[in-house]
């Protein structure tokens, strides 16, 4: 609304209602429009708080989907169980993977004898 058109409204009010009952009109419509703002105020919070509380919401159900998450994969990694299973399955693995040779004879033990030297004379016990 421009200027012009708001001097048109007071200039049809004046004549409609008088100079006598013009203020407190006014002061009718002054809370009038008061109310009216504190009430989409009001709802405006309102949405607010519901979309942040959505938001909280959608983020509690992204926690606890990765806790589950979480969970599993520890109850995994802690099942004795599987770990044995996986564990024989990777020695049996091991055990394809090396050729079986067909065993050898047992080597005879060496055996090590000492001889021992003969005693060279000392120098000193020559002269003497």
């Amino acid at each position: 609304m421009g200027l012009g058109e708001i001097f048109i409204i007071v200039i049809i009010a004046i004549l409609f209602l008088g100079p006598d009952k013009l203020p407190s009109t006014m002061v009718d419509i002054a809370k009038f429009f008061r109310s009216v703002k504190g009430t989409v105020n009001s709802a405006r919070a309102t949405l607010e708080e519901e979309m942040n509380f959505s938001e909280m919401k959608q983020e509690a159900l992204n926690y606890k989907k990765e806790l589950t998450d979480a969970s599993a994969e520890l109850e995994r990694m802690t099942n004795v169980t599987e770990i044995g299973t996986e564990l024989n399955s990777i020695k049996n693995d091991i055990n394809l993977d090396i050729p079986a040779s067909a065993p050898s004879a047992p080597k005879e033990p060496e055996v090590i004898t000492f001889t021992p030297k003969p005693k060279e004379p000392k120098p000193n016990e020559e002269n003497v």
